[in-house]
């Protein structure tokens, strides 16, 4: 292990474009579920409701909080329906697999989805028995990543220190909360920008910028 890591426990993932790339391109077919959904429980023309989901997306860090908080939606119903799509560009990647297994300590998911679709995620990439636990948006009390709230939240869960855990996100703006806890930080940079469509202020504070979870991994425990 690199000596600068050999003091990390609890080795903590993101899930989208995190434990898999993102050309599978997973999100095209939530967010076209997501809309029609609003359009239907909301009675919306489907613009309209495009529109309603990036606002919550933007502002909340998930759209399922806005609706929840204003319109009454259930989250279970809402991301049962959301996430029921197919994972055909999914494959198992057995490289990833053992250099997970291979890290020295606890490892989890911290996802902004729910149990169920990342289970389903793992097992399209030949991850499942891999990780301990899951903390997902329920998890969060529909306080998700960036809400610092739920990091503190997630620790507390798993009964993790912050000092001695490490995470991995695709998405800037999601770690910088976690380097307040004292996380050590990785930001996988697929050339994407933040929620509001550029690269988040401070992102400079990160530790570790990569581009493959899989072969950082590979490096680090070689």
């Amino acid at each position: 292990m690199t000596s600068s890591l050999q003091h990390i426990e609890n080795w903590i993932f993101d899930l989208d474009n995190t434990l898999y790339p993102p050309d599978a391109d997973l999100f095209t077919h939530i967010d076209k579920r997501m809309a029609y959904y609003i359009s239907v429980k909301l009675n919306l023309p489907l613009e309209k409701s495009q529109k309603l989901q990036q606002d919550y997306y933007l502002k909340y860090g998930a759209s399922l909080v806005g609706l929840y908080r204003y319109h009454n939606i259930d989250p279970y119903d809402y991301l049962a329906y959301v996430h029921n799509i197919e994972m055909d560009s999914l494959s198992p990647d057995l490289t990833l697999r053992r250099s997970i297994e291979n890290l020295p300590g606890r490892k989890w998911i911290f996802t902004n989805g729910d149990r169920p679709y990342a289970e389903q995620v793992l097992e399209r990439r030949g991850l499942s028995g891999v990780f301990e636990g899951v903390f997902d948006i329920h998890s969060s009390q529909y306080r998700p990543k960036p809400d610092p709230s739920c990091y503190q939240r997630m620790l507390e869960e798993f009964q993790a220190d912050g000092e001695k855990s490490l995470f991995v996100d695709d998405m800037a703006c999601n770690l910088l909360p976690a380097k307040d806890q004292g996380m050590t930080t990785v930001w996988v940079n697929h050339g994407l920008k933040g929620q509001d469509g550029h690269i988040t202020e401070g992102h400079e504070k990160i530790d570790y910028e990569i581009y493959d979870v899989g072969s950082w991994l590979k490096e680090i425990t070689a």
